[in-house]
């Protein structure tokens, strides 16, 4: 494959991965599931990687969303590392589109910015995947244009609730709100989240990592969401969700160290819901 260039541009606080180059096109064959799971146990991802798909479930998971090959699919903050790109962006490239819709790259936190730098180098190692991908800036609650409003067939976030809830004063109501405007009538919002002890007062802060799935749901239905479905795919019945350092106590973090390693090990990742939200047609 010969690239005869990159370039990466802002335009009006939205970011473009935009690339010219030849190749020779293969397109992958059989079903929705077959060709998810040759993504998802792929030679292009880092074994590291790969060796999560036994607590994340990506294939079930997003073929519980609906995902199609020629739908216009915007994931919220896909982080540096890009875990669920590298499935869904060459799963949409030849028939369909995938925004990410990530840290602002001229945030006043490093955190944010180098994070935006290492998900555009990720992409720019691998264009003959990756070359596609539409970059947007998402940082509720002053910048939320996600996608152009009412395009998108399928919006999916993976553990980011939390986040929003420590974010500035309503940065989760202004992040359901921008995933609502960025779909289409009838289109689905895919959320995963650590889920939380109902028994527990939820944290505001979120600082545990952990939301309850009643304030989650409540979220999206004050952004204008339906649920249509919950599914108990990434349900892990070990997590006690009452550890030190919160959720990140947990595999693949680690942030004990070596401290009660083979306990958290033996635990696995966290439990998360799994949700399925509409947005009405009228």
């Amino acid at each position: 494959m010969k690239h005869e260039y990159l370039v990466v541009s802002c335009v009006s606080g939205w970011i473009y991965l935009a690339v010219a180059f030849t190749w020779s096109s293969v397109l992958l064959a059989g079903t929705v599931e077959a060709d998810l799971t040759a993504l998802a146990t792929g030679d292009h991802r880092a074994q590291a990687s790969a060796d999560r798909n036994e607590f994340r479930h990506p294939v079930e998971t997003l073929m519980f969303f609906g995902i199609e090959p020629n739908m216009t699919v915007v994931e919220v903050t896909p982080g540096g590392g890009g875990w669920y790109t590298e499935i869904i962006a060459p799963f949409v490239r030849e028939s369909g589109r995938y925004y990410a819709a990530n840290y602002d790259p001229v945030s006043p936190i490093e955190y944010y910015r180098g994070n935006a730098r290492k998900f555009v180098d990720k992409l720019a190692e691998n264009l003959e995947l990756y070359d596609h991908t539409v970059i947007t800036v998402f940082a509720p609650p002053d910048k939320t244009d996600i996608a152009p409003p009412g395009s998108a067939d399928l919006v999916v976030t993976f553990r980011n609730t939390h986040n929003w809830l420590d974010a500035e004063e309503s940065g989760a109501e202004a992040a359901f709100a921008a995933m609502f405007r960025a779909l289409k009538p009838g289109g689905v919002l895919g959320l995963v989240q650590h889920r939380g002890d109902t028994s527990k007062p939820q944290d505001p802060s979120g600082e545990s990592g952990y939301v309850r799935e009643d304030v989650v749901i409540g979220l999206a239905q004050a952004a204008g969401f339906k649920l249509d479905a919950r599914s108990e795919i990434n349900a892990n019945p070990k997590d006690r969700k009452n550890y030190p350092e919160g959720v990140w106590t947990l595999p693949p973090n680690f942030r004990l160290g070596e401290k009660n390693r083979d306990t958290y090990q033996a635990i696995g990742e966290s439990d998360r819901m799994t949700l399925r939200f509409v947005k009405p047609s009228s």
